[in-house]
């Protein structure tokens, strides 16, 4: 196989920037050690995905990017925004709208949180509902909506609020593959707009490749940076035409090669546990 790993040498300073970070849990049966030495450094700008087998780290990684876990050691680097804007916004896997607001309630909260004004409110929420489809729903609750709509509401937010980063921890997995193609060509066309530096955790590398510009596959635990590799494919992009492509399928088929070690060795691990 064709080696594609590289040094990460950033053209553009690091928005993100880690050194020997390491997450260690004390549970009842011992030390887990969920992340170990991980260096790494993202590009402002950079859509950034991670792929690896389950328990390989990717959500503590991410829970530490958005502040709601510590890490044990190493150093973490995260450059602020210049403005008032918040450091981070994070879609998460499951349904996490407020179920008693509506579609536009769901969709200002981060800005309403803030104190925006309301013509800065009506403004900006329109604009995303509108991108997304949801303009004419927005009185709707939740409960009344698909699966789909509700994570496109959710992505309205997490836009709307603009933040410095945005944390996305496999926000279409719980989709069937329609609507997943669908919100990838929403995701990438809101992206577009504003090139807000994502990092996007993900079991699929098609989607891995399709929405991203650089691709980390983590080992099996404990977590470490296998291979950092850039995606090669030009922006804007197409879901269905890029994929189409006889270079998509055989840089998906070079990325699943790095992958399916590490999902085989996690099998290995988890059988010689029990």
């Amino acid at each position: 196989m064709q080696a594609l790993s590289r040094d990460v040498e950033a053209p553009v300073p690091a928005k993100v920037s880690l050194r020997g970070l390491s997450k260690v849990f004390e549970t009842s049966k011992g030390s887990f050690t969920a992340l170990d030495k991980l260096t790494l450094d993202i590009p402002a700008g950079c859509f950034f995905m991670i792929v690896g087998p389950s328990g390989c780290g990717k959500t503590t990684l991410l829970r530490i990017l958005a502040g709601l876990e510590t890490y044990t050691s190493g150093s973490l680097q995260v450059s602020k925004p210049a403005d008032d804007r918040p450091d981070n916004s994070m879609v998460f896997q499951g349904d996490s709208l407020f179920p008693w607001m509506t579609v536009w309630d769901n969709a200002s909260y981060g800005l309403t949180m803030r104190n925006r004004p309301v013509g800065e409110i009506k403004d900006i929420v329109g604009h995303y509902l509108s991108r997304t489809g949801l303009l004419r729903f927005r009185d709707l609750y939740p409960h009344q909506l698909s699966g789909g709509m509700r994570q496109r509401v959710s992505i309205c937010r997490a836009f709307a609020n603009d933040p410095d980063i945005l944390l996305m921890d496999e926000p279409f997995s719980a989709l069937d593959e329609q609507n997943k193609l669908l919100l990838q060509e929403e995701l990438l066309r809101i992206w577009e707009e504003s090139r807000k530096t994502v990092l996007f955790i993900t079991h699929s590398v098609d989607e891995a490749v399709t929405l991203g510009d650089r691709i980390m596959v983590m080992t099996a635990h404990p977590g470490r940076a296998k291979a950092i590799i850039d995606v090669p494919f030009e922006r804007p992009r197409k879901v269905l035409e890029l994929r189409a492509t006889p270079a998509y399928g055989e840089f998906v088929y070079n990325i699943w090669g790095y992958l399916r070690e590490e999902v085989e060795r996690a099998r290995a691990l988890d059988e010689g546990s029990h």
